[in-house]
C-alpha cells in the first residue's frame, strides 16, 4: 500500500492526489456536483453558477483537479450560438474506500469507487471475543483479498471505514464496553488498526455508519434506522447529519428498559428492549418481537418527532415483511391514540445484508465531498 500513511493526514491518491487539499471547501463542491452529475457532467459555466464560484476560480480548481486524475472530460456540449462547452466529470475509479463490518461473528468487507459503487466484496467467519490479534488477523487477510482486486491501482485506496457495535467514541476511535465483550473496553481500535493496515482508519458504530450510508444515498428528513442482527441499537440522522450526541454515545436504543424486572440483559439492565427482541425471536415469535421493536420505535418518534423508521439487519432480513407489518401497527396504534393524523412510514433499509459496511466507506468519502456528516 506504498503512498498512503496510517495518521499523517496527507495520504496521497493514486500517487499524487493531496487529501488535504482536495479537503478545501471549493474543491469539494466542484468535486460533489460532479459526483451527483454521474457520467454525463458537467460544464466549466454549469459548475460556476452551480456554487457561485467565478469562472476562473473553477477553471483553476478544476485545472487542479484533472491534474490529480480526479476529473477528465466527457466531451462537449452542443452550441447554442457560442464555442462548445467542454463537459467535465468525475473519475470513479480515480480513488476507492474500503467499509468493514464487524460484527459479533461476522466480518464483511466492501471495495467502493468514488460514486460509492462497491466494485468488490468479501464476507468470513468472526469472533469478536477472540481478541484484539485474532480479531486483526481476520480483517487484515480480508483486506488484502479484497484490495488486491485493485492490482497497480491499489494506491488508489483511501483508508477504511470500520462500523461495529457499541458503544465507542467516534472521535477518539476506542471502544467503551461494547455489549457482550467488555474486554474491548478502553481499546484504541483505531489507531491499532491503522498501524496493522498501513492506511487511515475511521470508526463509527454500525448504526451510525448504515444511517450514514442511507443519508447519502438520498434518504431525506429525520430518520431513525433500527438494525436488529446479532443485538440492537439505533442510527438517527436529525437535521441531515449523524446525531451522534456529545459524548458520541446516541443510539443506544436497545438498551432501554420498557419491562421493569423483566429478563435479564448482556448490558446489565433487565427488560431492554434487546433482551427482549431477540429472546422473543429464539423462541420463533416474530410478530412478538416486531411488537416490542415497534413500542422501543414509538418511544423514539414520541421523543424526536422523527418522520421515518428504517430497518434493517439480518434478523429483520429474514423475516422483512413480518417485521415492517408489525412495527407499523405500533405506530399506527400510537398515531390514532395522540391524533396526530398520519402514522411515521416504516420500511426496510435499502443496502440489504452490506448496508452497514457500505456505509462505513463513507465515512471515509463523505469529507471528500464536503458533505455533513455530524
Amino acid at each position: 500500500m506504498a503512498g498512503i500513511g496510517a495518521g499523517s493526514g496527507a495520504a496521497r491518491v493514486g500517487g499524487g492526489v493531496n487529501l488535504l487539499a482536495l479537503r478545501s471547501h471549493n474543491a469539494a463542491l466542484l468535486l460533489d456536483l460532479l459526483r451527483r452529475a454521474g457520467r454525463t457532467g458537467m460544464s466549466r459555466l454549469e459548475l460556476a453558477e452551480r456554487t457561485g464560484l467565478t469562472p476562473q476560480a473553477v477553471s483553476k480548481i478544476t485545472a487542479r483537479l484533472r491534474e490529480d486524475g480526479l476529473v477528465t472530460e466527457a466531451g462537449r456540449q452542443a452550441s447554442t450560438g457560442g464555442k462548445p462547452r467542454t463537459v467535465l466529470r468525475l473519475v470513479p475509479e480515480a480513488g476507492h474506500a474500503v467499509g468493514l463490518h464487524l460484527d459479533r461473528d461476522e466480518l464483511r468487507v466492501v471495495l467502493v469507487d468514488l460514486t460509492g459503487a462497491v466494485v468488490g466484496e468479501r464476507c468470513a467467519p468472526l469472533d469478536l471475543g477472540a481478541g484484539a490479534d485474532a480479531v486483526f488477523d481476520v480483517v487484515v487477510a480480508e483486506f488484502g483479498e479484497v484490495v488486491a482486486e485493485l492490482g497497480s491501482a491499489a494506491s488508489t485506496v483511501l483508508g477504511v471505514g470500520v462500523a461495529m457495535p457499541g458503544p465507542l467514541d467516534h472521535t477518539h476511535g476506542v471502544l467503551h464496553r461494547v455489549t457482550g465483550f467488555p474486554e474491548w473496553d478502553g481499546f484504541p481500535l483505531r489507531d491499532a488498526l491503522a498501524r496493522r493496515l498501513g492506511v487511515p482508519v475511521v470508526l463509527d458504530k454500525d448504526t451510525n455508519a448504515a444511517a450514514l450510508g442511507l443519508a447519502v444515498g438520498g434518504e431525506a428528513g429525520a430518520f431513525a434506522y433500527l438494525h436488529l442482527g446479532t443485538g440492537l441499537g439505533a442510527g438517527l440522522v436529525l437535521g441531515g447529519a449523524v446525531h451522534r450526541g456529545s459524548r458520541t454515545g446516541a443510539g443506544e436504543f436497545g438498551h432501554q428498559v420498557i419491562q421493569l424486572d423483566g429478563p435479564p440483559c448482556s448490558c446489565g439492565n433487565r427488560g431492554c428492549v434487546e433482551a427482549l427482541c431477540l429472546a422473543a425471536v429464539a423462541r420463533g415469535d416474530v410478530d412478538e418481537a416486531a411488537r416490542v421493536l415497534g413500542e422501543g420505535a414509538a418511544n423514539l418518534v414520541g421523543l424526536l418527532d422523527i418522520d421515518l423508521v428504517l430497518l434493517g439487519g439480518r434478523t429483520v432480513a429474514a423475516e422483512s415483511a413480518r417485521f415492517v407489518r408489525g412495527v407499523g401497527a405500533v405506530l399506527d396504534a400510537r398515531a390514532r391514540r395522540e391524533g396526530v393524523g398520519m402514522p411515521v412510514p416504516v420500511r426496510v433499509a435499502s443496502g440489504g445484508m452490506r448496508g452497514v459496511a457500505e456505509g462505513a466507506a463513507q465515512l471515509l468519502l463523505v469529507p471528500l465531498f464536503g458533505r455533513a456528516e455530524g
